[in-house]
């Protein structure tokens, strides 16, 4: 099961990267009617949060700048900031780090108990295979928005 789990994290982390790059980057930074952040916003949050917790499942020390949690923690919004975000190509060299680390994982390491059990808001987290799993989904949301935010500023 857990060498599943790395091919998905594999192929969806490979998946964003392809969509990242494709999108212009003047669209980044347009919040279209309806949404609460932008492109940037969504990309950047995907990027904190796989770091965020890349030292329980990898046991890896972040590699972001402490600015991304500033920007792209949830509850941030473009509109607040006060720091200049990344570039695309920072954000895409991001994803690129964070995907070479995703190839690195074993189904052994992802089946390995957390120090602690992990609990986010109502979710309760034991294994770090687990863990991946939920962050995963959690990329997959925020992808979706991504293309929800494509097509409405195509369509304007």
């Amino acid at each position: 099961m857990s060498e599943m789990i790395i091919n998905t994290a594999t192929t969806a982390r490979q998946v964003l990267q392809q969509q990242v790059q494709a999108i212009p980057e003047e669209l980044f930074d347009i919040q279209p009617a309806g949404f609460n952040n932008t492109i940037r916003w969504n990309v950047g949050h995907m990027i904190y949060w796989m770091d965020k917790y890349s030292p329980l499942i990898f046991d890896a020390t972040p590699i972001v700048p402490d600015s991304y949690e500033t920007l792209f923690n949830s509850g941030t919004k473009p509109l607040d900031w006060t720091v200049a975000p990344p570039s695309k190509e920072a954000m895409v060299e991001m994803l690129t780090a964070q995907l070479s680390r995703i190839t690195e994982l074993t189904p052994e390491m992802l089946g390995e108990k957390l120090s602690a059990p992990f609990d986010l808001g109502p979710f309760h987290f034991n294994t770090s295979g687990e863990l991946l799993n939920f962050i995963l989904i959690h990329e997959a949301f925020h992808l979706g928005t991504i293309s929800s935010q494509l097509k409405v500023l195509s369509s304007s």
